[in-house]
């Protein structure tokens, strides 16, 4: 059952929930508070770089965070997507066994070191992947999937697109130089967040610190995770073109960051400026939740359907990440569509909820009907038919 007691926040929003028809408004002055004092992000060496809230999406820092880069190993977060997609449609198991080609065996970087011809189980060598970082390992997983590291290839850019990585493009499933195989920032930060969300149950692997196969141990390079407790993933990369790149993500208490540094000098400068950034963004951020997927936020007037009213809300958990000390300043409004009418389907969007801050809108999510509601009697419509003239 759903209770507010939840969502400590919840309560005092809805005392000052604006709900706005397209058609006209009645605005409530949210309660007047000083704005806190937020100080510059630090500056960092980094050649791109993103820091982003999990729970909302929302960018806090960024720099050239839409210039194409080489992303290296960090392709790995997107193959490991793909074939995380593949597990959760039942199209895979962890239990299956992948033989080794002679391209994969022979492809160079960093290895998990799997010998051709012999054969692997999946959750070998995902976990080569992701812990030991082996190039090897993403084209065995390539080819086992789609035939060819191409066809693979071609599954990760629809996945790009999917997620919305407009400045994406992969020809390979290790990261291995390419001028066609490229990423940004911001785009890595989205698939970063789509992998948290979207696989809670394999994300674990991303802090686990070593991994053995074939009697050669090998250490996660995310030095973060042997430095902050907090962090619990995500993936280093690393070429002569790309630098020495890291995607960081920590959690403490309830809030979640991501960081994404591209094109740093060093091993030791990629994990400086991801805890830097990190620290700043839990130090001077909070993340909100306001309401939950699926749960109504208002009942708005229905027209000629069986019941005159229709429970609204959002179709996913709606989330803000604001400055701390200022949530006094948050307004969240309604904008519902004017004379909604039966039929009108579950999921079937009517309007719009709008979060602003200090009067810039932050979040505009889907308002969406919560029931199904069908045509209405002949009475019930012909009463509407007559009211609907005066309004």
């Amino acid at each position: 059952m759903f209770s507010l007691a939840r969502f400590p926040h919840l309560a005092a929003l809805l005392d000052r929930l604006l709900i706005v028809g397209l058609l006209g408004a009645v605005l409530v002055a949210p309660v007047a508070a000083d704005a806190p004092v937020v100080p510059e992000p630090p500056q960092l060496e980094a050649g791109g770089y993103v820091l982003m809230d999990f729970a909302s999406g929302k960018v806090l820092v960024e720099l050239n965070a839409d210039e194409r880069l080489a992303p290296a190993s960090l392709t790995k977060i997107m193959t490991a997507y793909v074939v995380f997609g593949e597990l959760a449609a039942g199209h895979l198991a962890l239990t299956d066994d992948v033989l080794i080609s002679e391209k994969a065996w022979r492809t160079g970087g960093s290895k998990m070191f799997v010998e051709v011809g012999k054969r692997v189980g999946v959750e070998d060598l995902l976990q080569g992947m992701i812990v030991q970082s082996g190039n090897d390992a993403s084209v065995a997983l390539a080819e086992h999937i789609a035939g060819s590291e191409s066809a693979f290839a071609d599954m990760m850019n629809a996945a790009a697109a999917r997620l919305g990585m407009t400045g994406s493009h992969f020809t390979n499933a290790p990261g291995l130089p390419d001028p066609l195989h490229y990423s940004t920032p911001r785009d890595i930060a989205i698939l970063a967040r789509a992998m948290i969300r979207d696989f809670p149950d394999y994300y674990g692997w991303y802090s686990q610190e070593e991994f053995t196969y074939n009697d050669i141990r090998q250490y996660n390079r995310n030095t973060l995770l042997r430095q902050d407790p907090s962090v619990d993933g995500v993936k280093t990369g690393h070429t002569e073109e790309a630098g020495y790149c890291l995607v960081a993500s920590a959690k403490r208490d309830a809030q979640r960051m991501i960081s994404v540094v591209m094109k740093t000098g060093s091993t030791k400068a990629r994990a400086r400026d991801s805890l830097a950034l990190l620290n700043y963004g839990f130090r001077f951020y909070e993340t909100i939740e306001l309401f939950p997927a699926n749960k109504p936020v208002e009942n708005l007037r229905v027209w000629k359907g069986e019941t005159k009213t229709l429970p609204v809300g959002p179709a996913t958990d709606l989330s803000i990440s604001i400055p701390r000390g200022s949530y006094e300043n948050v307004v969240t409004r309604l904008e519902a569509a004017a004379d909604i009418t039966a039929p009108i389907g579950q999921g079937e969007r009517v309007g719009d909820i709008v979060v602003s801050l200090n009067d810039e809108e932050l979040q505009r999510v889907p308002l969406v009907a919560l029931e199904t509601i069908p045509l209405g009697g002949l009475l019930r419509r012909a009463t509407d038919i007559v009211l609907l003239w005066f309004q």
